[in-house]
């Protein structure tokens, strides 16, 4: 096997198992990749070989989402801290002290707690369409914030985003004619195969309700940002209908030195852009070594 190969695994943590893709050596610079809904790692499929011959990466499924566990709601918090703390529980069990972090939609609120809380661990940030400030938020998020005011009223609107026609839309929204070519339609068959186990759906309506959660740790990620100053590559589609464009420029309010790209797709932009993220990617890990 290529020393560089994608080697999948799972890991017992807190009563749970966390499934992770791995790949690279692990004495060399580790970048950590964190998805976002309604996914898994395997966003990261392509990105992790692109890689994988001059890093170590890391790519696991959060509880509820992929091959990781997927408890029912009532015997797991679902929550973003929640999530916060199995992932830290991932890295320190592999023994990984200090990493980059790939922060897209969900891993944008765990991946800036790690690094909020951890700032001498972490080397740098990777972000795509993940906020970190208010200014990205589109009309699709009307129902989800009016869903963690009043659940019961609002969720059968937003059991509509748990839909397949919902989810392949995250994935084509955006795109230019000439690239939807370059979408896999496994993405969103894949994904929808997820949202579709028995109790999933509550899984995921679970998280949205706690999605508001996080906007109250935006001013401590901010005042990371501010303090410290990570050396930080934003590459995000400038179509996104989800986190919206505004959402990328609102990190050079705090990060006036952070590579911002505004991609011409929508809000998976590692489908139709992944060559150009990987070296973007690979030259910004070079400099900040």
């Amino acid at each position: 096997m290529s020393p560089f190969a994608t080697r999948h695994r799972t890991v017992a943590l807190a009563g749970q198992q966390v499934f992770y893709r791995e790949a690279g050596d692990p004495s060399r610079p580790t970048l950590v990749l964190l998805h976002g809904f309604p996914t898994s790692s395997h966003m990261f499929r392509n990105l992790i070989p692109a890689l994988a011959d001059e890093y170590h990466l890391i790519a696991p499924d959060h509880i509820g989402f992929g091959r990781s566990s997927t408890p029912p709601v009532d015997r797991f918090e679902y929550s973003f801290e929640r999530l916060t703390e199995i992932t830290v529980a991932l890295l320190d069990t592999l023994g990984i002290e200090r990493f980059a972090l790939y922060l897209h939609d969900y891993g944008a609120p765990i991946g800036l707690r790690i690094a909020s809380r951890n700032p001498d661990r972490v080397t740098g940030l990777v972000v795509q369409s993940g906020n970190a400030y208010t200014d990205g938020f589109t009309p699709f998020w009307e129902v989800l914030f009016a869903h963690a005011k009043d659940r019961a009223t609002h969720e059968p609107a937003v059991r509509e985003l748990l839909t397949a026609e919902a989810t392949r839309w995250q994935y084509t929204h955006g795109v230019p004619a000439d690239r939807l070519d370059r979408i896999a339609p496994e993405t969103w068959t894949l994904d929808q195969a997820g949202l579709d186990r028995p109790g999933n759906k509550e899984i995921q309506l679970q998280l949205f309700w706690d999605y508001q959660f996080n906007l109250d740790a935006y001013p401590d990620f901010q005042r990371y940002f501010r303090q410290h100053q990570p050396p930080t590559l934003v590459t995000w589609g400038r179509n996104d209908e989800i986190f919206g464009a505004a959402g990328a420029e609102a990190y050079a309010r705090d990060l006036p030195d952070a590579a911002i790209h505004l991609l011409d797709t929508g809000h998976f932009a590692l489908e139709t852009h992944g060559d150009e993220i990987a070296d973007l990617i690979r030259g910004f890990l070079r400099r900040n070594r």
